[in-house]
């Protein structure tokens, strides 16, 4: 297993569309374990493929609080949508920026598990939200996009001060 190194917002890799997986392999599987590794090293609670610059509809979530309920979705699609709520959320991929985001408060997804098998998932809350926010980047979305063009750049700046005060 392998830690990724994370795409950071503005990168342009971010908004490319993610495809949908063809054949669930041996190295589809590896990809995973390598994407669950990355997102509880960071720490974080999901992560999508495209965050680890690889383009294919795959997104990992574990919202435990122990880290040992790892869900996996591939080639997800919501089927349904219910409610809304508005969520605090932050990303891998915009390190110490949060904000609140108008989500579905509950969904149904279908999707392949890690041997290739079809399920259909109801979730609702922060699973609801976090598989949407996580299915905005396999669309080449980034949670800050929601937001105004005068709160974006102010994102980039805070981001680029951060940057800087890293090095």
């Amino acid at each position: 297993m392998a830690i990724l190194k994370i795409l950071q917002y503005p990168d342009e890799r971010l908004h490319t569309i993610a495809a949908p997986v063809t054949q669930v392999g041996d190295k589809t599987r590896a990809l995973i374990r390598d994407m669950a590794e990355t997102m509880y090293a960071a720490p974080g609670i999901g992560l999508a493929a495209t965050q680890v610059d690889v383009h294919e509809r795959i997104i990992v979530i574990d919202i435990s609080e122990t880290h040992d309920q790892l869900n996996v979705f591939i080639n997800p699609e919501i089927t349904e949508y219910d409610g809304t709520i508005d969520y605090e959320e932050g990303c891998l991929s915009v390190p110490g920026i949060f904000g609140k985001i108008k989500r579905a408060e509950s969904i149904t997804v279908k999707a392949l598990d890690t041997e290739g098998n079809p399920f259909t998932l109801e979730a609702t809350g922060l699973l609801a939200v976090c598989i949407q926010h996580e299915m905005d980047h396999l669309e080449g979305k980034v949670f800050v996009e929601y937001w105004s063009k005068f709160k974006q750049s102010r994102v980039l700046a805070k981001l680029k001060k951060n940057q800087r005060s890293a090095m």
